[in-house]
């Protein structure tokens, strides 16, 4: 008896007219990462198509950029008329192994600009580049990075914002957040926040 009542004042209560209900909204299909285990994992099977994506790496050269490599395959297809820029990038991109990746060098461009953040919202509005990819420090005003996700949407494109570890302490304007690391065998990839998201650790081997 006290169970049912229990239920009557629950219903009661789900159906009272000031109760906000949310509903769970439909993640876009996203692009194929080129990594079976990752599209699984991720809402929508794969990176999103436009927006940010926040990838947290120790340092330089930990794979953040071989990771998306099968994906600048797909958005650089000789029909796409598009391109992906790298801003502030803090190393030198070595042509052979980009060429060797199966990526036209034509369509990547590399800017170097005294305001990183400025150069990263005008790539991401111009509608000329599929993606654009800047590393941005810790300590980034949530402000700058909800200017960043704005022009992503309204330029169609998706940024890539390569982070520092204690960067992924602070609060982010990204639709998806992932921390990665070489390992003996590949890349360690952590899934960390997303809408729709299981956060979960994945180990993918590279090619």
């Amino acid at each position: 008896m006290q169970a049912t009542s229990h239920q009557a004042q629950l219903e009661a209560l789900l159906r009272h007219p000031s109760l906000w209900r949310g509903r769970g909204a439909a993640v876009p299909a996203g692009w194929p990462t080129g990594f079976e285990p990752l599209d699984a994992a991720l809402p929508g099977g794969g990176w999103p198509r436009r927006g940010l994506i926040e990838v947290v790496a120790p340092g330089p050269g930990h794979g953040e950029l071989t990771l998306f490599a099968p994906l600048l395959r797909q958005l650089l297809e000789p029909q796409v008329d598009r391109c992906a820029a790298f801003v502030a990038p803090p190393f030198e991109l070595f042509a052979p192994a980009w060429r060797a990746m199966g990526l036209p060098l034509t369509k990547l461009l590399v800017v170097r600009a005294p305001e990183p953040l400025w150069a990263l919202e005008q790539g991401l509005l111009s509608g000329v580049c599929a993606t654009v990819f800047g590393w941005v420090d810790a300590g980034t005003s949530l402000v700058a990075l909800r200017r960043l996700s704005l022009a992503a949407e309204q330029g169609a494109a998706l940024g890539v914002l390569v982070r520092p570890p204690r960067a992924a302490l602070e609060p982010t304007a990204a639709l998806l957040r992932v921390a990665v690391a070489r390992t003996a065998r590949g890349l360690g990839i952590e899934l960390l926040k997303g809408r729709g998201l299981a956060p979960c650790r994945l180990e993918l081997e590279l090619p």
